[in-house]
């Protein structure tokens, strides 16, 4: 066994790659960029070696750097986590040309299964179903598009060299497929430094099914069965789950030996997952994952078994800690991925200061039944240079109601300040009807979409007066019967006046909404007077150990107990079946400048660097025309036109990085 690791990656990864190393007394030595001196994974390790760059090419993607900060410590291994350099031929053939130990398959493996059109016509032999589709080497723009309207739309353009969704996109006319070639194109060269693509008839109701394998040097190799990935945007998994809902014995068996026999065919060794693409009792390979997955945890949930560690005893020359007939499936598990996203935005990244982070209580990298992965810390920044990945929140249950109710209370009890997040969104998800149903597709998303982006609820009097006490209680005020230790009517808290008569207005905002609440002081009795209401108030807070705040409020004959999370002015507030965001407008703030609301300009949705320029100043514009491309987070934006006009200025060239909210270009609309 290995006595030092270095970990080539970053974030929640490097983390749990470290801690499975500490249980094993393997040392470890953590790689870090420039934008990643503080990070915690930094602090995870034994050691922690500089290699580049904010950038990824000239840090995480630098293989000259990592080699020789593993020989300056004397690194025996190298794992390479998820992303990054996991499924690099070059950098496994570099380790081995080091005399260093690749914690992953041989660079043959990597090099067969990381071209997907390659791949495909190996497992063609090896009997493995596929999907139809054109997976050849002619790259020739009018002949794909050809072999396209053979196929018939809508057509799946993949990347060859692509996971994770970059470089993937699904074509439902002949009129778009050039765009979206030359688009799915330049990303992949991005992302992956190969622009090779294959075409795939896209299926319009499919599941998302992989099976995670093992394979050893002494020629084992088992399945630890399968995890549904089917509930994905843009192309990326948002919630997983093992076992799959509604797998039969029959055809777990048939996915089970058809992944071990792709492994097989490239004499693979270590942990890799194999994907199908599941419609009916039919199932096609799509592709094969040489490393260890980010959804993991729920197959180690099912299993009992830590996958990280049967990496490093594979790669140290030991056969499989277990036989095929010696796994079982226990119970059930979910993982929900946390993401700095806006999905009210097209799940747009978010970036910014982590300001409050709050979780339900847990145990990190271990099989607990509320388990969270995480790399990420209260008061770290999220930045545009990685994935905007949080952390990963598991659970585990005796069957999948259990765990689904699990899942759902520590959504519940889970809360993030600072940037957008998907929290309430995957809330909303765990807690929809046909997902709890188990009836789930790769188009889910889309599908339920009315029911997963409802309409805001306007708040309440009730929602309202939780507000109203947590304001209070930021005032200094945490219930209405207040106490003093004085009799000098100064030093009390409780908005007394001369007169024993208050009324003082509060506003609160909830989206584009106003909310107007009067609280009223008279004959002893606090009230609370919304709309035409005019109500006995009693309120009583307390802060709970997580830093959330315990409301209970009455009205009248009215009792409602809710927990709130945030600040002032910003409160999340939450009971059953309820969250709403309700922000306190204070009157003493100054109203920051308005961007203007003529729909003259076009702001960058997040920051990234122009990739590419469509048009100049002087040219006449279509609505939804496309105007110019942003990278950000290794994915391509498109930024199209809102209405008809003519462009008048361009501020950016190609190349150039903007910030959030920067005035990309400028149109005068034809109706001025």
């Amino acid at each position: 066994m290995f006595h030092t690791v270095l970990i080539a990656n970053r974030g929640e990864i490097a983390c749990r790659i470290a801690a499975s190393c500490q249980r094993m007394g393997i040392r470890t030595v953590m790689v870090y960029s420039s934008a990643d001196a503080q990070a915690l994974h930094v602090k995870a390790g034994d050691e922690a070696v500089w290699v580049g760059e904010a950038e990824p090419q000239k840090s995480y993607l630098n293989i000259d750097a990592i080699i020789a900060a593993a020989k300056r410590t004397g690194a025996q291994a190298i794992h390479p986590g998820y992303g990054f350099l996991a499924e690099n031929a070059e950098f496994a053939k570099a380790c081995a040309d080091n005399g260093i130990t690749f914690i992953g398959p041989p660079a043959s493996s990597i090099t067969a299964m990381g071209n997907k059109s390659a791949a495909k016509q190996l497992m063609e032999k090896a009997n493995v179903p596929l999907v139809p589709g054109y997976h050849g080497d002619n790259q020739d723009a009018d002949f794909l598009h050809q072999q396209a309207d053979a196929m018939g739309y809508p057509v799946l353009i993949k990347a060859s060299a692509g996971g994770g969704g970059k470089g993937m996109r699904i074509v439902e006319s002949s009129k778009q497929f050039p765009e979206a070639l030359s688009s799915c194109k330049r990303e992949a060269k991005s992302s992956f430094s190969d622009d090779h693509v294959l075409l795939e008839r896209y299926l319009q109701k499919p599941r998302h099914i992989e099976i995670q394998v093992f394979a050893d040097t002494h020629g084992n190799a088992v399945h630890l069965f399968e995890r549904d990935c089917s509930v994905q945007r843009r192309h990326q998994k948002v919630i997983e789950e093992a076992p799959a809902p509604g797998m039969t014995e029959s055809q777990r068996h048939a996915m089970g030996e058809a992944a071990v026999a792709a492994a097989q065919a490239v004499n693979y060794v270590g942990a890799g997952t194999v994907e199908f693409i599941c419609e009916g009792d039919d199932f096609f390979f799509m592709e094969m994952n040489t490393r260890l997955q980010v959804e993991h945890p729920v197959t180690e949930q099912i299993t009992g078994f830590d996958l990280v560690e049967w990496q490093l005893r594979v790669a140290s020359g030991q056969p499989l800690p277990a036989k095929q007939e010696d796994l079982r499936i226990n119970g059930h598990a979910f993982e929900a991925r946390i993401y700095a996203e806006n999905p009210d935005n097209q799940f747009l990244p978010s970036i910014g200061k982590i300001e409050q982070l709050i979780f339900p209580e847990h145990v990190s990298f271990s099989l607990s039944p509320i388990r969270v992965d995480s790399g990420i810390r209260q008061g770290d920044s999220i930045s545009p240079f990685y994935d905007p990945m949080i952390a990963k929140l598991i659970v585990h249950g005796v069957d999948r109601e259990d765990a689904l109710r699990k899942m759902q209370s520590a959504l519940e009890q889970s809360y993030i300040a600072g940037l957008h997040t998907n929290l309430r969104f995957l809330h909303r998800l765990a807690s929809d009807e046909a997902f709890m149903a188990g009836d789930v597709d790769t188009g889910f998303i889309e599908r339920r979409y009315d029911q997963l982006f409802p309409a805001p609820k306007t708040a309440t009097t009730l929602d309202l007066a939780v507000a109203l006490a947590a304001q209070l209680y930021h005032q200094g005020m945490a219930s209405n019967q207040t106490t003093t230790t004085t009799v000098d009517p100064w030093d009390q808290l409780d908005y007394w006046r001369g007169n024993a008569l208050l009324a003082r207005p509060f506003v609160f905002d909830q989206g584009d909404q106003s909310h107007t609440v009067h609280l009223r002081h008279e004959n002893q009795q606090w009230q609370l007077q919304h709309a035409d209401t005019t109500s006995a108030f009693d309120w009583t807070v307390s802060e709970q150990n997580n830093g959330s705040l315990s409301v209970r409020v009455r009205l009248d004959d009215q009792q409602l107990h809710a927990v709130v999370y945030g600040n002032s002015p910003h409160f999340e507030i939450r009971y059953p079946n309820t969250q709403q965001h309700i922000s306190y407008v204070d009157p003493l703030a100054i109203d920051p400048l308005q961007e203007e609301q003529n729909g003259g300009g076009l702001t960058a949705p997040m920051p990234g660097k122009v990739l590419s320029i469509a048009v100049e100043a002087g040219a006449e514009v279509e609505a939804g025309q496309l105007l110019l491309v942003l990278e950000a987070m290794k994915m391509e934006h498109s930024i199209t036109a809102p209405h008809a006009g003519t462009v008048t200025e361009v501020f950016f060239a190609a190349g150039d990085q903007v910030t959030e909210g920067a005035a990309l270009l400028a149109i005068e609309s034809k109706e001025n």
